[in-house]
């Protein structure tokens, strides 16, 4: 995906900030709202710091020595913020990850850090999807991967349709997940959730 090289610079973020603030109709100098933009350009690096982050970078360091393990590893409820690239509002919700290591593991926190590294960007939670698992697959190189998404899109719940109580699920299965129904029905039996849509 190609992306400008011109970086704006801060004083051109909170800038940008105060013309929205004008633009809904407020006073971006009132006592209120004077130290917004600065704020807001505090938050936007936080939210949006996966552009800075390489998330298959976690996952280079291994363990081989884990006694011949060789079962599916699962890890629950990973929960994520990240933003719609097409209104920039939230997205909210959960990752359930698995693999079938092929003669290492990772440590489990770093996978947590992989899902971080892709939801702080703009995303549609297809690509968020399958971007973790393909991470997983290509780094781990594992007998196969299932990741599934289950998340609520404040696109939709605050706007044009307002329909709350809604969330979507993704999944995306590489090798054996996707090769082997046993495979998946039994990691999807492990996370509570069955028929997810692959992308």
């Amino acid at each position: 995906m190609a992306r400008s090289s011109a970086k704006a610079s801060r004083r051109a973020a909170e800038q940008a900030v105060r013309t929205l603030l004008s633009w809904a109709g407020e006073d971006p100098d009132r006592e209120g709202l004077r130290d917004t933009p600065q704020r807001v350009v505090d938050a936007y690096r936080d939210w949006f710091s996966g552009y800075q982050i390489d998330p298959a970078a976690y996952l280079r360091r291994t363990f081989e020595e884990v006694g011949g393990y060789d079962e599916m590893i699962v890890l629950r409820d990973i929960s994520f913020e990240s933003h719609c690239e097409h209104h920039m509002a939230p997205i909210i919700g959960r990752v359930h990850i698995g693999y079938l290591p092929a003669d290492k593991v990772v440590g489990i926190s770093k996978l947590v850090r992989v899902v971080d590294g892709y939801a702080r960007r703009f995303q549609v939670q297809e690509n968020l999807t399958a971007q973790i698992a393909d991470c997983i697959t290509q780094v781990l190189r594992p007998r196969g991967v299932g990741v599934v998404v289950d998340a609520v899109h404040e696109c939709m719940t605050t706007r044009g349709v307002h329909k709350r109580g809604v969330s979507m699920v993704t999944s995306r299965m590489t090798g054996t997940f996707r090769s082997d129904a046993r495979t998946r029905t039994e990691f999807l039996s492990f996370i509570g959730i069955s028929r997810p849509r692959e992308v």
